[in-house]
C-alpha cells in the first residue's frame, strides 16, 4: 500500500464514446450515461460502475473507490482512513489471505488513501477466471474484511514505521507542516498518514464503525478497464454486487468551510538534514472549479522542473539546487504548492525573497501567450499519451470520482484546451498575493490584497456544470494482439544497419496510434573508460539540455508539440533513450532525437546546474539509511579498484568527481565514445516499418564511435561477509539490507530453482516469508522483501534482502530475517508455496508482455543478448517443470548465511535508549 502525497498527474486525453446497445441488462441495473468510451451503470443498492473497454489490452485493471478520506475523520481519529485501507488487505471469510491470492494470480495491486477518497484495485491477465476472482474479492471485502484487533496491533506499528520513514524526507515534512499551518479548520490540513497518537490508541470498535459507515455500495464507484466484454462483465457485476443491500443509515453532510486567509503565514523547522528546503504555498478554488484550468497552467508556467519561471530565477541564478510546484486539485478549495531545494552552504534568506518576488511578481511580469501555449501543450501531451493505457485510465478516474463525477475529467481537459493568457494572468493576480500565501512572517498592511473569491462548490454546482456533457469522438482502436511468445517473435521482424547496429520492430494497431521506441547504445572498453569516474553519466545527462540549434527549454517545448516523452538515461557503459509518441509524429521526433544524440550544446550554465542538483541529491544520501545501506553493501561486495568505470564511489568521492567535470570533459567523451555501431533499438506500436528503417539508416546507419566498443566482464569478488551498522541521528526511520553474490548467470539449471525460491522467501506481495514474518506477524517493518538477479552473460548473480524499520526495531529484524533464512534452509518451502509463487510469475509475464512499455525493453534487450521470445518460453517451460525437491536443493546449494554480509542503518542514541 502506497500513501498518496499529492494528487495524481491530473492529465488525460479522450476515447470514443460509443453507446453499446445490450439484449436486456440484469434487473436492477440502469445504464446512466457514456462519454468518450467510458460507460456508466448504477445498481439498485446505490453502486456505481464504470466500464471501460479496451481489446487492445491482454490485462485487466480493477479499481474501486470508496468516498472517504482523511477529511472524513474525526478527532482522535486522524490516519483511520489510512489505517483501514492497510486492513482491508488482511482477509475475508472467504478470502482469508488476499496477498497470496494477488501473488498467486501474478496480480499487480496496490491501495491508496489521499484526501477525499479510497482507492483498492488489481491489474492482472485477462481470464475470466481472473476477473471472476476480482470481482468476488472486492464484493467480499467491501462488507466482510475482518477489521480485526490482532491485525490491528500488528498493522498499527507498520503504519507508524511508515509515519517514521516518511519524517525522514525534509520535503515531506515541509509539505505537511505548510498544509498544517495554511488550514485553519478543514482536515485538509492534517497528514492522511495521521498524529502518531491517533495510530498508536485507535479504538479496534471505531475502526470497524468507520468501516461499516464508509464501506459500502451507495459510498463506492467500481472502475474495470481492459480486455472485456462490457455485456458479460455488468452481469458479472451485478452477481458478485447486486445482492448486498443499500445501508439504511445517512451518511453525514461535511460542512466544514475554510475561511478566506487574511495574511501571510510562516512556519520553521529544524531538524538535522543535509538541504535546505524554501516552500510556499497559495490557497487555490476546487477541482471541478471552471477556473481550475487556468491554476493548472498557473502551476506548470511557475513549477516546471525545466522550463518554469522558478528554475530560471533560482535555479540558472544559482540560488537553488532544484525547484518545482504542483497543484492540490481537491473536491474543496485546494492549493498551489512550489518548494526549491537550496544547498546547506548557502544563504537561505535570498533563496526566500526571490523566490516570493517571482511567485508574487505576476504584475510587473505577465504571464506570456508563449507561457501558456507551451504550458497547455505539454498538460494536454500527457493527457492524450496516458490516455492509450487504460489501467491508467482506470486509476486516473479514482481522483476525479473524488471530486465529485468522472466526467470532470473531460470537462477539465475542454477547459484546459481553451484558457487564455489573460485566464492565467487573472488566476496569478487572484491567488499568488502575499495575504494568500503560507511562508512569510506576519506583517500587517493598511490594504489587504485578499483572496476573497474562492468559494466551496456542492453536489448541484457540479451537476448543473456537467447537466447534457457528451464529450467528442474517440481516439483510433487498436488491434486484439496476442501478447504469446510465439506470436510476438512471428510478428517482430529482425534486422541491422550499415554499421552493424541492431533493429527489432513490432508493428500493430495500437490505441491512438501509439508507438514506443528504445534505442540503447554501448559504449567504451576497460581500458579506455577507465579513469572516466562520473564523466559518462553526466554526459548522458546533458543531452536532453539543450543543442547547437535548440536550448533546453526550446528542446522540451518541441518534444511536447510533438506529444511525445523522451528520456535520455546512461552510466559507465551506455546510453539509452526512450521514446513514447504517436505515429503521426515519429519521423520528426527521431529527427529530433537525432539532434540530442549528435549535437549536443553541453552549454556551461546548464551544466552548472546540474551539477549543484546532483550534488545536493548527494548530501542529502549522507544522511538517509536506505541509501546508505545500499551502497555500502555495494562497494563491499564490488571491490573494483578507484580505476576501474564500475567501481562504487563513496558519497563524498561522488561528490568531488562532480564538481571536478568540465564542459570539455563532456565533450571529448562525447567525440570518442558516443556511436551507433553497436546500437540495439526496439520500436512497438503503429508506425511505416519501411519508412522507419530508411530514417533510421540516415540517422544511426553511419554514426559511429572513435573507441571500440567491448563488454566490461563482470565477476564474483572473493570478500568476507560483514556485519556492520551506520549511525544516522535524527532520523526517524532505519533500514536494514543483506547480500551475498553468487557466481552463476540465467544460463545456469539452477537459475530457474533461485528465482521461484526468491519469490517465495520475500518477492511476493506482502504475502512472502519475510514479510509475513517482519510485517504481518511482527509488525515491525512497513517494507521487507527480498530479490534475486543474475547475469545473462557472466557467472554473477546476486542475492539479498531489505527492510525498513523504528531503530529500535533493527535487532528484532536481523533477528527475524535470520530465523526466517535459517528456516528455509533447514526444513525447505512447501508444494503449496511453489504451486502459488510459480502461477502468480507466470500470470504477470504475461501482463508484461502485453505492455508495450515493457515488452520494447525485452526486445531490445534481447537483441543485445541475440535471443529471440523462444528463450523465455523455454525458462517459463523449465519453471513450470521445477518440482519442490528442485527448489529447495538449489537455495540450500547457493544460499549460505556465512555468506551473507549485512548492514544495518539508524539513529543510534534512539536503538541505545531502547
Amino acid at each position: 500500500m502506497t500513501l498518496k502525497l499529492k494528487s495524481a498527474a491530473l492529465a488525460l486525453v479522450l476515447t470514443t464514446s460509443v453507446s453499446v446497445a445490450f439484449a436486456k441488462l440484469p434487473k436492477g441495473v440502469e445504464k446512466v450515461t457514456t462519454v468518450e468510451g467510458i460507460s456508466e451503470y448504477r445498481l439498485d443498492n446505490g453502486l456505481q460502475v464504470l466500464l471501460f473497454p479496451d481489446k487492445t489490452q491482454e490485462s485487466i485493471t480493477v479499481n474501486i473507490t470508496y468516498h472517504v478520506g482523511s477529511k472524513h475523520e474525526n478527532y482522535g481519529e486522524t490516519g483511520m482512513a489510512h489505517l483501514l485501507e492497510h486492513l482491508v488487505f488482511k482477509g475475508t471469510p472467504n478470502h482469508k489471505d488476499i496477498p497470496q491470492e494477488l501473488s498467486e494470480r501474478g496480480a499487480e495491486p496496490n491501495g491508496t488513501t489521499w484526501l477525499d477518497r479510497t482507492n483498492y484495485y488489481e491489474t492482472f491477465a485477462a481470464t475470466e477466471d481472473n476477473l471472476n476472482w476480482a470481482l468476488d474479492l472486492e464484493a467480499d471485502r467491501m462488507i466482510n474484511s475482518f477489521i480485526a484487533k490482532k491485525d490491528l496491533d500488528s498493522e498499527m506499528t507498520v503504519v507508524r514505521n511508515e509515519l517514521e520513514n516518511g519524517e525522514n524526507s525534509p520535503t515531506r515534512v515541509l509539505m505537511q507542516r505548510l498544509m498544517a499551518v495554511a488550514y485553519d479548520w478543514h482536515n485538509y490540513g492534517k497528514s492522511t498518514i495521521g498524529a502518531r497518537a491517533d495510530l498508536e490508541n485507535v479504538d479496534i470498535s471505531n475502526l470497524q464503525g468507520f468501516y461499516k459507515k464508509y464501506y459500502q455500495p451507495d459510498n463506492a464507484t467500481l472502475i474495470i478497464a481492459g480486455k472485456i466484454d462490457e455485456e458479460e462483465t455488468i452481469k458479472k457485476v451485478d452477481k458478485y454486487f447486486g445482492d448486498i443491500k443499500k445501508p439504511k443509515r445517512q451518511l453525514p453532510e461535511l460542512y466544514t468551510e475554510e475561511p478566506i486567509q487574511d495574511g501571510e503565514r510562516k512556519v520553521t523547522i529544524r531538524r538535522t538534514g543535509d538541504v535546505q528546503v524554501v516552500g510556499g504555498l497559495f490557497k487555490t478554488p476546487a477541482g471541478p472549479h471552471k477556473d481550475f484550468a487556468a491554476v493548472q497552467v498557473l502551476s506548470q508556467i511557475m513549477g516546471d522542473s525545466q522550463t518554469g519561471r522558478l528554475r530560471k530565477e533560482l535555479v540558472e541564478k544559482d540560488l537553488a539546487a532544484s525547484a518545482g510546484g504542483f497543484a492540490f486539485q481537491l473536491a474543496e478549495p485546494g492549493a498551489l504548492l512550489f518548494m526549491a531545494q537550496v544547498a546547506k552552504d548557502k544563504e537561505l534568506s535570498k533563496t526566500e525573497q526571490a523566490f516570493v518576488n517571482t511567485l508574487e511578481g505576476v504584475s510587473d511580469n505577465p504571464i506570456t501567450e508563449e507561457e501558456v501555449e507551451r504550458a497547455k501543450t505539454k498538460l494536454l501531451k500527457g493527457i492524450e499519451l496516458s490516455f492509450n493505457n487504460t489501467q491508467s485510465v482506470a486509476l486516473q478516474l479514482t481522483e476525479w470520482v473524488g471530486m465529485g463525477d468522472w466526467r470532470l475529467l473531460f470537462l477539465n481537459r475542454d477547459r484546459l484546451e481553451k484558457v487564455t493568457a489573460e485566464d492565467v494572468q487573472k488566476a496569478a493576480e487572484e491567488y499568488l498575493v502575499n495575504d494568500n500565501r503560507t511562508l512569510a512572517l506576519f506583517i500587517p498592511e493598511a490594504q489587504p490584497d485578499r483572496a476573497d473569491s474562492i468559494v466551496r462548490l456542492n453536489d448541484e454546482d457540479v451537476k448543473e456544470m456537467l447537466e447534457g456533457y457528451t464529450g467528442r469522438e474517440a481516439v483510433a482502436q487498436g488491434e486484439d494482439f496476442d501478447a504469446s511468445y510465439a506470436n510476438i517473435d512471428a510478428r517482430s521482424e529482425r534486422t541491422t544497419l550499415s554499421n552493424g547496429a541492431k533493429v527489432v520492430f513490432l508493428p500493430k494497431k495500437t490505441r491512438g496510434e501509439s508507438v514506443v521506441m528504445t534505442v540503447k547504445l554501448d559504449i567504451g572498453n576497460l581500458e579506455d573508460l577507465r579513469n572516466s569516474g562520473v564523466v559518462p553519466s553526466i554526459t548522458s545527462s546533458m543531452l536532453m539540455r539543450g543543442t547547437e540549434n535548440y536550448t533546453r527549454e526550446e528542446l522540451q517545448a518541441e518534444f511536447d508539440r510533438l506529444k511525445a516523452n523522451v528520456s535520455v538515461s546512461g552510466g559507465a557503459t551506455s546510453t539509452s533513450v526512450r521514446i513514447q509518441t504517436v505515429k503521426e509524429n515519429l519521423p520528426k521526433v527521431l529527427t529530433l532525437v537525432e539532434e540530442v544524440l549528435k549535437k549536443p550544446a553541453f552549454d556551461s550554465k546548464e551544466l552548472d546546474v546540474l551539477k549543484k542538483q546532483q550534488i545536493v541529491s548527494l548530501e542529502q544520501q549522507k544522511q538517509q539509511p536506505q541509501s546508505q545501506v545500499f551502497r555500502q553493501l555495494s562497494q563491499h561486495l564490488n571491490p573494483y579498484d578507484s580505476s576501474h568505470p564500475l567501481y562504487s564511489m563513496s558519497i563524498d568521492e561522488q561528490i568531488e568527481a562532480i564538481k571536478a567535470v568540465d564542459v570539455d570533459n563532456l565533450k571529448a567523451f562525447h567525440n570518442n565514445f558516443m556511436g551507433a555501431k553497436d546500437a540495439d533499438i526496439a520500436i512497438v506500436g503503429d508506425f511505416e516499418r519501411d519508412s522507419l528503417q530508411n530514417q533510421l539508416e540516415a540517422t544511426l546507419g553511419d554514426w559511429n564511435a572513435k573507441v571500440a566498443y567491448q563488454r566490461i566482464k563482470q565477476t564474483v569478488a572473493d570478500v568476507e561477509a560483514i556485519n556492520k551498522f551506520i549511525d544516522t541521528p535524527d532520523k526517524a526511520g532505519a533500514a536494514f539490507a543483506a547480500m551475498t553474490k553468487i557466481e552463476l548467470s540465467d544460463q545456469h539449471p539452477d537459475y530457474p530453482a533461485l528465482k521461484m525460491a526468491n519469490e517465495i522467501f520475500g518477492g511476493g506481495f506482502l504475502n512472502s516469508r519475510l514479510a509475513t514474518r517482519l510485517r504481518q506477524k511482527d509488525g515491525l517493518s512497513y517494507g521487507a522483501g527480498s530479490f534475486f538477479n543474475a547475469s545473462s552473460e557472466d557467472e554473477n548473480a546476486l542475492f539479498g534482502a531489505y527492510a525498513i524499520s523504528a531503530p529500535e526495531n533493527l535487532p528484532r529484524v536481523e533477528l527475524g530475517f535470520k530465523e526466517e533464512l535459517v528456516r528455509a534452509l533447514k526444513d525447505g518451502f512447501t508444494q503449496e508455496e511453489l504451486d502459488k509463487a510459480r502461477d502468480g510469475v507466470l500470470q504477470n509475464n504475461r501482463i508484461d508482455r502485453s505492455k508495450d512499455s515493457r515488452l520494447v525493453s525485452t526486445l531490445a534487450g534481447n537483441l543485445d543478448l541475440d535471443r529471440t521470445m523462444k528463450w523465455s518460453k523455454e525458462y517459463e517451460e523449465k519453471l513450470k517443470a521445477l518440482t519442490l525437491k528442485d527448489v529447495n536443493e538449489a537455495f540450500r546449494r547457493h544460499i549460505k548465511m556465512d555468506n551473507i554480509s549485512i548492514i544495518k542503518a539508524g539513529d543510534k542514541a534512539k536503538l541505545e535508549a531502547d
